[in-house]
């Protein structure tokens, strides 16, 4: 699915939808205040569309007027989704308190960033997360969202296949390190955690070729020395990839089956170098007070949670174990040199 709009000027929404489907017609679904009021198929056709080869009629032009929505004119919020996909394609908000960039903030860590997300999503008229998770056609069209240019995303983008929609002329970048073996701990307890989704047929779908690393991960005792040992002798090819240097190669691999060299971790640091403000869950008061700074947002800094003890109590075990040294080695280079940096900066 492909979508733009093209303009909202109070009385008249115009923008476009190309579904998947080359022969079905798109409708956009339209919502205020968390209701929704109408059901508007596109109506206009553009034989750009067909040209391209992206539609069979080129019939995906929709307009909303107050014929289609009642009150249109006069609604200050209203929002419009996708009805097939469900994917959020326009919000219109009042102007007041919003910043006026696009922003990314670059996940690395394997559960989202909600404490940053609760923080800044008032501040913002569209607000993307997980956005790693949307097809890479409905991803583009997010990234290169014109029509917002007050705009959060949030998700663990593969940076090296999208930073061309990433530059500073285009939008403000932000990422944060965690501790490699905080991670790691992080990433082995949630292969755990769902081991009963990976066993349970109506429900490993959802894990994809991870459900085979959740049910590997359910077989070993995490807190025995030679469990753990044992585990990362015999992990599978799908937890391999999750474990092994995850930061690396979100930074220095275009896609996520490439494999990993130590090419990449060079790749890697010179990525990172480019995003405009890096930080580490170690400093995070330093981190977040340049992002609110450079946002113009002026409420209080969140504190970030503490560190689960049994999540750190695994990572202390896992700094023993000789095989964890090579699955970090490359994060772990890239972690204490933004630690050093932020500390040579804010002392």
């Amino acid at each position: 699915m492909r979508y733009f709009i093209d303009h909202d000027q109070g009385d008249s929404i115009r923008g476009w939808i190309v579904p998947d489907n080359p022969l079905a017609i798109s409708r956009v679904a339209v919502s205020v205040e968390g209701r929704r009021v109408a059901d508007v198929a596109a109506s206009l056709t553009d034989e750009t569309f067909k040209r391209n080869g992206w539609h069979a009629t080129g019939q995906c032009t929709f307009v909303l007027t107050a014929a289609e929505v009642p009150g249109l004119p006069n609604l200050p919020r209203v929002e419009l989704y996708d009805v097939d996909t469900n994917v959020l394609i326009y919000r219109r908000a009042p102007p007041d308190g919003q910043v006026p960039l696009r922003v990314m903030l670059i996940n690395t860590g394997i559960e989202p960033e909600t404490l940053l997300q609760a923080a800044l999503f008032p501040h913002f008229q569209h607000c993307y997360f997980g956005i790693h998770k949307l097809p890479d056609e409905i991803m583009t069209c997010v990234l290169t969202g014109s029509a917002a240019p007050s705009a959060f995303l949030s998700g663990a983008v593969t940076i090296p296949r999208y930073e061309n929609y990433m530059t500073p002329d285009l939008m403000v970048t932000a990422i944060l390190l965690q501790d490699p073996y905080i991670e790691t701990a992080t990433r082995m307890r949630w292969l755990k955690a769902r081991a009963g989704d990976a066993a349970d047929p109506t429900r490993s779908w959802r894990l994809g070729p991870l459900a085979e690393a959740a049910s590997f991960a359910d077989e070993y005792d995490f807190a025995d020395a030679k469990s753990l040992k044992r585990f990362f002798r015999m992990l599978p090819e799908p937890a391999y990839r999750l474990l092994y240097n995850p930061l690396t190669r979100q930074l220095g691999t275009r896609m996520p089956e490439d494999r990993l060299h130590p090419g990449n971790s060079i790749a890697a640091i010179e990525i990172l170098a480019r995003v405009g403000i890096v930080g580490h869950k170690a400093r995070f008061p330093a981190f977040a007070s340049t992002l609110f700074d450079r946002l113009g947002i002026t409420t209080p800094i969140p504190a970030l949670p503490p560190i689960p003890p049994e999540t750190q109590a695994l990572a202390q075990r896992l700094k023993t174990v000789k095989a964890v040294e090579e699955m970090v080695v490359f994060d772990v280079a890239m972690s204490d040199a933004v630690k050093a940096s932020v500390d040579k900066s804010w002392s």
